[in-house]
């Protein structure tokens, strides 16, 4: 068995959709900061600071997934964000009412928490290397 270097045409396309997820969700954070400011738990500092933190690491790590030498440590880079924001996502489904979203249905709001696994299993899938028999 050995590791082929190049990803299957699967993970190709699932890397390159995940880097503009990644890029176009940051740049949110910039565009749009009241949405994200709103799920910030208030046990948390400085919110503006990390909204725009946590933008632009989801911008780096977006690039990140598009040049081969740090496609893997960008995908376990935004592994990292993901479980960092993860309080803000339980926040909104716990707060809907100060988290301003208790117009969005608790299914909805709740459905958000299983969906990070689902974003963590894509990162880690169409990065991971390929093994091959020979």
């Amino acid at each position: 068995m050995a590791l082929l270097k190049s990803p299957s045409t699967a993970q190709s396309i699932g890397v390159l959709f995940a880097a503009v997820f990644y890029v176009v969700a940051g740049a949110l954070h910039f565009i749009k900061p009241d949405a994200y400011l709103r799920i910030m738990p208030p046990y948390i500092p400085w919110h503006v600071a990390m909204v725009r933190l946590s933008g632009g690491f989801e911008i780096l790590g977006g690039l990140g997934l598009l040049v081969p030498r740090t496609r893997r440590a960008a995908a376990w880079g935004l592994v990292a964000l993901l479980i960092a924001v993860f309080p803000a996502n339980i926040y909104m489904a716990t707060n809907p009412i100060d988290a301003g979203a208790a117009s969005i249905a608790p299914v909805l709001r709740w459905g958000r928490l299983p969906v990070q696994l689902l974003l963590v299993w894509w990162l880690l899938w169409c990065t991971r290397p390929r093994l091959a028999f020979r």
